[in-house]
């Protein structure tokens, strides 16, 4: 591949195209721009999320693509190099998703447990600002007796509804979820779709705030995001 290339490309199609590996060199592109210690700390970042997300899959895709777009994202799409942000987007499913293993605990110990051990493994590893951002994206053990879909909305307007910074974060996960819902196979395209539609009105609400930390031009950028979103999921579940 042509490196410089892979600059001018949208990120789905870089997947498609190149794969992880594009992916991967897309990423340390974006970070040329960041000062040593900062790029230091994403590429230990990017090591750690690929360790622990190693057997996932996306359907068609291994997990850390799914990692990477929500990171590179920021960087390109968003105008933001805040190093703690970045990392926290690298890690955003690390304590939902395996928080046994990154605390080195026995999956036995519960729920709350393992996932307050974890982000302390964050704090120390990287800093405490850095776990509280990946706390308020980590999703909570849910009630079996209410529906999941309910409880999760809740639980992202609550979150973020207190850390402006993780809306960033999050905007950027829902993005690769919602508006490349077309990027995947039908049945789970159709059970996103079915997740999030909801919650479109809170972000575009929530991304408007005066004090979520994005430019105009990056808001925007986003609202137009989200439109596009919308339209996806009517496709998919009114057409």
């Amino acid at each position: 591949m042509a490196p410089r290339m892979l600059l001018s490309m949208p990120l789905h199609a870089i997947t498609e195209v190149y794969g992880e590996a594009g992916l991967r060199e897309r990423f340390a592109l974006e970070l040329l721009e960041l000062p040593p210690d900062d790029r230091r700390q994403l590429e230990e970042a990017l090591e750690l999320a690929a360790r622990l997300h190693a057997a996932d899959r996306r359907v068609r895709e291994p997990y850390l693509n799914h990692l990477l777009r929500v990171a590179i994202r920021i960087m390109r799409y968003y105008g933001i190099h805040d190093v703690d942000v970045l990392t926290a987007a690298l890690l955003h499913d690390a304590v939902e998703d395996h928080p046994a293993e990154l605390a080195g605990l026995p999956e036995s110990l519960g729920h709350q447990v393992l996932t307050d051990a974890a982000v302390a493994e964050l704090a120390r590893r990287f800093n405490p600002r850095t776990a509280e951002l990946v706390r308020s994206v980590t999703n909570p053990e849910y009630d079996p007796e209410h529906d999941k879909h309910e409880q999760y909305r809740a639980h992202v307007a609550d979150s973020l509804e207190r850390d402006p910074w993780a809306r960033v974060i999050k905007v950027s996960d829902f993005t690769d979820n919602g508006v490349g819902v077309i990027h995947t196979t039908y049945d789970k395209a159709r059970s996103s779709a079915i997740k999030y539609r909801p919650l479109v009105p809170k972000l575009r609400e929530l991304v408007g705030r005066p004090d979520t930390p994005l430019s105009h031009a990056a808001k925007d950028h986003i609202l137009d995001q989200l439109d596009l979103a919308e339209e996806r999921f009517a496709a998919i579940l009114d057409g």
